[in-house]
């Protein structure tokens, strides 16, 4: 029995091992932000909805930004994480500090568009603080097909 015991653990460990080097994990690696702008959405947006419309709704932002990866591979999968206020310094978005994805990033600089809802009548100017990107060495996430559609802000940064 326990000869049974003992071969059933090797052969899983040898296994595990198996599936480790098949699959490297994928290491998250944090990007620089900078240039950062909160921005109402442009009237041709989709997102942009009339406030009149809907009173009680939200009124679209976008917000924009670059960022710098140092390093010499495409860091996949990045999110941005930040903090936004509104005139007197609340959270407009509470409880919510991933604001978004902006897929691959490139080594060097890259600009990002994210689209944001912020409810209607919130106070502003608004800041953005605490803002950061991460991501991955490897996809974590399912890879788009080439026939997916980009957002009409998608497509502003892509053009």
């Amino acid at each position: 029995m326990l000869g049974w015991c003992l071969a059933l653990v090797l052969g899983l460990s040898g296994w595990c091992a198996v599936a480790l080097v098949a699959a490297p994990p994928a290491w998250a690696a944090e990007l620089q932000v900078s240039e950062v702008r909160l921005e109402p959405c442009p009237a041709s947006d989709a997102g942009a909805q009339p406030l009149q419309a809907r009173p009680s709704g939200a009124a679209c932002y976008a917000l924009r930004g670059v960022v710098i990866n140092p390093g010499r591979r495409t860091v996949v999968d990045t999110d941005l994480f930040a903090l936004v206020l509104d005139a007197s310094d609340e959270p407009v978005l509470p409880n919510r500090s991933r604001l978004g994805s902006i897929g691959d990033v490139p080594p060097g600089s890259s600009t990002f568009a994210l689209r944001l809802a912020i409810p209607a009548g919130t106070p502003g100017p608004f800041q953005v603080r605490l803002v950061k990107a991460r991501g991955f060495t490897a996809p974590v996430r399912t890879r788009p097909g080439g026939d997916d559609e980009l957002l009409p802000l998608e497509q502003a940064l892509a053009g």
